[in-house]
């Protein structure tokens, strides 16, 4: 692909988010090894050397979906990143029947195991190097394949799990024998399974990237959440460790946030303290201008902006794939339109205004910097997660079962003082966005 080499500060000048050029990449590590001619169905343009695994992986990669039909698309499309979990159950299988009779050797398969033995599904013998050897074989029979091409280390929730020395006995081990070729690790912000979370995304894994012994990672990122997972995604290009994101597209309605903010106003009437009028009142301000930025620019629906936030990924020098959640086919076709494409002018500026007029109503994945301040504990980042989950990517019954399962919910923070959000550093109303959250995520 000839691609004009422009530098990154360069860029900066030319935009309002400081995006990086399509050019910053050198054309070896984009080049597609196969190249494709062109055809009706949309097809994978670019591949990208995964850091010092060698492997070229498409720049758009997935597993986890809903209908087994447009994963199969995808494959059918050029896509060879496949990403699995020892939690995905019967979801796993439908991944191995998929894949059978395809070229094994064109697809990189990565699948992540939990270290945390306060999980009932993993427990104390879980841990240890037997029990990941065992958890990992489990994996790779409902995948029916005889080895993966990464095993992940899942969400860990502090420094020390990384140091879990079964797991590493047991990639030793496991690699020695040809079961897997790499080893990783992925996050995305505390699940809460400690009593009080205490390290950040970045944290973790900024000292996994100095640990050395992790080829690749899986991390949140988009172009709402540049500052955390940038600093990971640059110490990652100078150790050559693969990076692969998720959690990239931030966009979502605000109707419901809408809705909500008009019914708590009426329905509650006299019960409204001045706190309550204060907080409403704030929201209110943030979801109008939400609704001007829509006006502006035209938008019939949120697919140019969802694009533009995927070609902000993907013009990163620094990423090598975006794993994406495809619900349906026209989904799989539009991703597949999109490969080898990078933000344009109308992309930036768009961008840009979002990031000014809605930015303060999305809770930055991985961020959890208001959660100390809670008196009352509650897991703000991971209860926003399973509402994005929800709304922006319409896993209703995923988001619903995780929030049913949480130690505490949001229930409680209609009538606090708002601790966090004087704490976030994003200016979001958060009780609102709280309050809504724990409205769609309930049973009942």
């Amino acid at each position: 692909m000839n691609k004009k080499n422009v530098s990154r500060r360069d860029f900066i000048k030319k935009t309002a988010l400081g995006l990086f050029a399509a050019g910053a990449a050198n054309g070896s590590a984009f080049a597609d090894p196969q190249p494709q001619a062109e055809s009706q169905s949309p097809r994978i343009k670019e591949y990208r050397t995964l850091g010092r695994t060698g492997f070229k992986v498409s720049d758009l990669g997935t597993g986890d979906f809903d209908d087994v039909g447009p994963f199969k698309a995808l494959l059918d499309g050029g896509v060879n990143y496949i990403d699995t979990s020892e939690d995905y159950g019967q979801h796993g299988r439908k991944i191995g029947e998929s894949i059978q009779g395809r070229d094994r050797s064109s697809l990189f398969i990565t699948s992540k195991l939990r270290a945390d033995s306060s999980l009932r599904s993993v427990g104390k013998e879980g841990i240890t190097k037997e029990g990941f050897i065992r958890r990992a074989l489990r994996v790779m029979e409902a995948l029916q394949v005889d080895y993966l091409d990464c095993l992940m280390l899942s969400n860990p929730e502090t420094t020390e799990t990384l140091k879990c020395e079964g797991y590493h006995e047991a990639t030793r081990q496991l690699e020695k024998e040809g079961k897997i070729r790499f080893t990783g690790v992925s996050h995305h912000g505390s699940q809460w399974v400690l009593a009080e979370p205490k390290e950040p995304m970045e944290t973790i894994l900024l000292n996994a990237a100095e640990d050395g012994r992790f080829d690749v990672m899986l991390l949140a990122y988009n172009f709402l959440k540049e500052d955390q997972s940038e600093r990971v995604l640059e110490v990652c290009a100078r150790k050559k460790i693969g990076t692969t994101l998720m959690k990239t597209n931030p966009i979502r309605s605000y109707n419901l946030l809408k809705e909500w903010l008009a019914r708590a106003r009426t329905s509650r009437g006299k019960e409204l303290t001045e706190e309550d009028r204060k907080n409403l009142a704030r929201a209110e301000k943030k979801v109008e201008k939400s609704q001007e930025f829509v006006k502006k620019y035209n938008l019939k629906s949120d697919q140019e902006i969802r694009d533009a936030a995927l070609q902000f990924c993907l013009s990163n020098p620094n990423v090598n794939t975006v794993c994406l959640t495809v619900l349906n086919y026209q989904q799989a076709q539009d991703y597949l339109r999109l490969s080898g494409s990078c933000l344009d002018e109308r992309g930036s500026s768009l961008l840009a205004a979002y990031k000014n007029d809605c930015g303060s109503l999305y809770c930055r994945h991985a961020c959890g910097l208001c959660e100390s301040s809670c008196p009352s504990q509650v897991p703000v980042n991971t209860i926003m997660r399973y509402d994005h989950y929800f709304v922006s990517q319409g896993r209703e019954k995923q988001a619903m079962t995780q929030y049913a399962a949480l130690r505490s919910g949001a229930e409680i923070c209609r009538s606090c003082p708002g601790y966090c959000e004087s704490a976030c550093p994003y200016g979001l109303p958060v009780r609102a966005l709280l309050s809504v959250a724990h409205q769609t995520l309930s049973f009942g």
